[in-house]
């Protein structure tokens, strides 16, 4: 085999293997959204998926795993700051299983990084969130979300 052939089977074998990290490091937000973003919240964090997000209370132990029930209050916003879901009551939390695809995937993935107590603000991109097709009348097509997300609690039963 000549030395160009082995050269160009070697580049496109590297190509495809790196091909999903090269994905997931793009920018996720649209560049309006960004430039908010980053105006607003200078010091937040990126996840490798494109998520956003600023620890506003620290948590101790460990992290909820897939299949565990999580007890979280919450606050979501859409980037103008208008809101549009919320659970804030103490005695009412939100709960749900997580990686059962009962919440959005930005959720799914963060949560699964944040401990017992922990408080985050996460700005979520448009493909993690309700895309393209939104969720009208509140969330319109391809919207950034903004949470405060309070993890309580989480447990196996």
């Amino acid at each position: 085999m000549k030395f160009s052939a082995r050269l160009f089977i070697a580049s496109f074998c590297f190509l495809l293997a790196a091909a999903p990290a090269l994905r997931a490091q793009r920018e996720k937000l649209p560049p309006a959204d960004l430039e908010v973003v980053e105006k607003t919240w200078p010091g937040a964090k990126k996840t490798t998926t494109g998520i956003r997000y600023v620890i506003l209370k620290e948590g101790q132990g460990d992290t909820p795993k897939p299949g565990e029930k999580v007890n979280v209050l919450y606050v979501g916003k859409l980037l103008d700051g208008t809101v549009f879901d919320q659970a804030t009551e103490a005695d009412k939390p939100f709960t749900f299983r997580v990686r059962r695809e009962m919440v959005i995937e930005g959720w799914e993935q963060v949560l699964q990084l944040m401990k017992r107590g922990e408080k985050r603000l996460v700005i979520i991109p448009p493909e993690m969130g309700y895309g393209t097709r939104g969720q009208p009348p509140k969330i319109g097509r391809n919207a950034t979300l903004v949470f405060e997300i309070e993890l309580l609690s989480f447990s196996k039963d």
